[in-house]
């Protein structure tokens, strides 16, 4: 039997694997049925509901605006301050229009396919990669920290190769498991958006852009699969890619976050991570600094604009990824297995 073919075995044997894979696919799960149950269909019942309400609110509206004006007059007859409670002229206040109660705002929450099922990919491959990063350091991780690396390299001494083995077997699991994951994530939204909201508009376009958000989500997970693989691998232990990670996050986003909140820096979100992840699944993020002010003369004051794109984001990921790689390749060849 090939190493390969053996290391695909133990990666689907792991009770590891096996729990955190039940637990992204549970996560999953409870996110579409939350999805279900919290939107519904809109036809005909709904829509005169909402313009009920609306009118309601509106009918609301005038009777407070008639109290205020009652209220402002009895004020200015007695002779009472009005404190800015109430304009100089009474007859000033006045209800709003009723265009300003529109019923679609009074509408239930509903899914709407081709507008909401971009953001639901986004979300998929944000818990998948989370699962193959934790998957692949642990996958490595163990078998380093059990001496389970050493006895294999006793009959197979080629190092470099029985690493990027294991790492081919890992990404086979991972990619099979969210190529799978990603039919029926599609096929589930696609009956909510059939009982609970619309799937009207739908063309081979939108198709086309959905498949490309989820081959870019696909690359991702993978990606997060290579780098957990390879920390553990360069630390020798599960330990060393999971704390470096929550380092990372705690330190690099969160504290860097604040500080260059306290620093007012322009664009904060532009060093950190999930700014260029949520660029690399959109295309594109556009960040605005809110404390300058481009003057025009048709939009007036307008903020500093900066877009990261997912170029820039796939630049940083491969550069991620070639020094993780990189490092646990270089470490298993030079230094001594023990």
């Amino acid at each position: 039997m090939s190493l390969y073919t053996t290391e695909l075995r133990r990666l689907g044997k792991r009770r590891f694997t096996r729990y955190m894979t039940l637990i992204g696919l549970l996560v999953l799960a409870a996110v579409a049925v939350g999805t279900f149950l919290t939107n519904e269909r809109i036809g005909p019942a709904q829509r005169a509901t909402a313009e009920r309400q609306a009118q309601a609110e509106y009918e609301q509206q005038i009777r407070f605006t008639e109290q205020e004006r009652v209220e402002c007059q009895r004020a200015e007859t007695a002779g009472e301050p009005k404190n800015g409670r109430w304009p100089e002229d009474c007859a000033q206040i006045t209800p709003p229009p009723r265009d300003a109660f529109q019923a679609q705002w009074y509408l239930p929450s509903t899914f709407d396919f081709r507008e909401n099922f971009g953001g639901v990919l986004t979300t998929y491959a944000a818990i998948l990669v989370l699962v193959a990063f934790v998957v692949g350091a642990s996958f490595v991780g163990a078998e380093w920290s059990t001496g389970g690396m050493m006895n294999l390299l006793l009959w197979r001494p080629r190092r470099t190769g029985v690493l990027l083995t294991k790492l081919a077997a890992l990404l086979t699991g991972v990619a099979a498991v969210t190529l799978l994951g990603t039919l029926v994530w599609t096929a589930a939204f696609w009956a909510v958006g059939t009982f609970r909201g619309s799937t009207e508009g739908m063309t081979g376009g939108a198709w086309q852009s959905f498949a490309l958000t989820g081959l870019r989500g696909f690359a991702l997970v993978l990606v997060a699969a290579v780098i957990g693989f390879a920390l553990a691998s360069a630390g020798r232990h599960t330990a060393f890619a999971l704390g470096g990670v929550l380092a990372v996050a705690v330190v690099g986003q969160f504290g860097l976050g604040i500080v260059l909140s306290l620093a007012n820096a322009k664009f904060p979100e532009a060093w950190l991570l999930p700014t260029y992840a949520l660029a690399w699944m959109s295309k594109q993020v556009k960040l605005e600094n809110y404390q300058a002010c481009n003057y025009s003369t048709v939009s007036g004051c307008q903020p500093d604009t900066l877009t990261i794109t997912w170029q820039q984001s796939s630049a940083l990921f491969a550069v991620g990824l070639v020094l993780a790689l990189g490092a646990a390749l270089w470490g298993i060849r030079r230094r001594d297995i023990a």
